[in-house]
């Protein structure tokens, strides 16, 4: 059970450590909404992974088969990456006001909804995200029983949680030394990043489809 354990920890910290649009969509959403929106965010994520933990090792073949339609998944959503990157790199507003301890982000049920929603939706909808648990539940099915493979990934899941966090906490806290301006700067520099990803998707499923064929 060990063994079990020390593969969780090492799959979480791969899952940790991954660049991609996730994790500067959390340190975005920490600075400019605080820790708030930042769990709100990550909460997102999580229950994205989870869902896809559980189908990707009760229904592999159902993923498997969900995977055929990959191009339409990356369109989808390097769709919905372009046009938040599009959103806030032009047209989202910065609305603060201003306490004693810096910056404060003025967010209501909607807020927390939307951007939980962004979370999973920016998760679930990256090939990579699901290619990466399809391919692990299926190695692990191979060599692991049932009870070492909860083990695995439910500590996997939580160290992820764990790191999240962390990262939501460090971002939030920097939100006090900025200013309205700097957290505009930041909102634009972010949604660039998140053009860039969609593009980088959508070139990775063009060069996939064309080694394929």
């Amino acid at each position: 059970m060990m063994e079990a354990l020390l593969k969780g920890l090492a799959l979480g910290l791969i899952l940790a450590l991954s660049v991609g649009p996730v994790i500067f969509t959390i340190i975005k959403q920490s600075i400019y909404n605080g820790h708030e929106g930042g769990f709100s965010f990550v909460a997102g994520v999580w229950i994205s992974d989870i869902i896809l933990v559980v189908l990707c090792n009760a229904f592999t073949e159902l993923v498997k088969e969900l995977l055929e339609y990959k191009k339409l998944i990356g369109y989808t959503g390097s769709s919905f990456l372009l046009a938040m990157g599009v959103y806030y790199l032009f047209f989202k507003k910065t609305r603060i006001r201003v306490n004693g301890n810096g910056p404060e982000v003025k967010l209501g049920r909607s807020d927390h909804t939307q951007i939980f929603l962004s979370g999973f939706l920016i998760n679930t909808l990256n090939p990579s995200v699901i290619i990466f648990w399809l391919v692990n539940a299926t190695a692990f099915a191979v060599s692991h029983t049932l009870q070492q493979r909860i083990v695995i990934f439910t500590t996997c899941i939580l160290f992820n949680i764990v790191a999240d966090a962390a990262k939501v906490l460090l971002a939030g806290s920097l939100r006090k030394k900025l200013t309205a301006h700097n957290i505009s700067v930041i909102t634009k520099i972010s949604g660039g990043i998140l053009i860039a990803f969609a593009f980088a998707l959508i070139y990775g499923i063009v060069f996939w489809s064309d080694k394929v064929q």
